[in-house]
């Protein structure tokens, strides 16, 4: 059980030593430094809220995993914008399609690594019991997050009198943010539909580790 619960933390502060240094070349020569930083922002603060409730309430070790994967995704979105993201825009070419569609897959993301969050946040807390109902309320928590994601956007955009589509990528769809909000939503079925046992599996082996360590003091 130690040795299990030191190789955890060992992983879980590599993670955290990599997130680090993305970040760092996230941040060297952007495409453009404003609209760096409003898209990294969720990363860095999804970072520290981890890290700050790291001893109260630690996820599992496959949830930090995906926000690692997730991390990433949207630092490396922020150093070119969601917009002009370069193996996206060698797909437009190559698949003649009308948009980077590099801001699909990261609102996908959106959707897909917070469900995992929301899920074991819920469950593991106490607050609500497997079943329709927890499935509901991830669904709901994920398109609520997504809402906020574009509500901030427009924020960013409205206060800061920043070009629209170089914060939001919008790339003249009038209806981006509905298809980001859509894409979000179906992120989320994706995790609960797809991963879903295999999530609930690492929920009971970390709480089985968990009843073994305090009965072991």
């Amino acid at each position: 059980m130690v040795d299990h619960e030191k190789k955890s933390k060992i992983l879980h502060l590599i993670l955290l030593a990599c997130v680090a240094v993305a970040y760092v070349f996230s941040a060297i020569h952007p495409f453009d430094r404003l609209a760096w930083f409003g898209q990294m922002m969720p990363a860095v603060l999804l970072v520290l809220l981890l890290v700050a409730s790291y001893h109260r309430f630690r996820f599992s070790t496959f949830v930090y995993v995906m926000v690692f994967f997730h991390v990433l995704l949207l630092l490396y979105g922020a150093h070119y914008t969601y917009s002009q993201n370069p193996l996206f825009n060698y797909f437009q070419e190559q698949f003649a399609w009308q948009r980077n569609h590099f801001d699909r897959v990261g609102h996908f993301a959106q959707g897909f690594v917070p469900a995992f969050l929301f899920k074991e946040f819920f469950v593991r807390g106490g607050y609500v019991k497997k079943g329709k109902v927890l499935w509901l309320i991830v669904i709901l928590s994920c398109l609520g997050l997504s809402a906020a994601y574009e509500l901030s956007e427009f924020a960013l955009v409205k206060i800061l009198a920043v070009p629209a589509d170089l914060v939001m990528g919008t790339q003249g769809d009038y209806f981006d943010s509905h298809w980001d909000m859509l894409w979000a939503l179906i992120g989320a079925n994706t995790a609960t539909v797809m991963f879903g046992s295999f999530h609930d599996k690492q929920m009971v082996k970390m709480e089985k580790r968990s009843i073994k360590g305090k009965e072991s003091k």
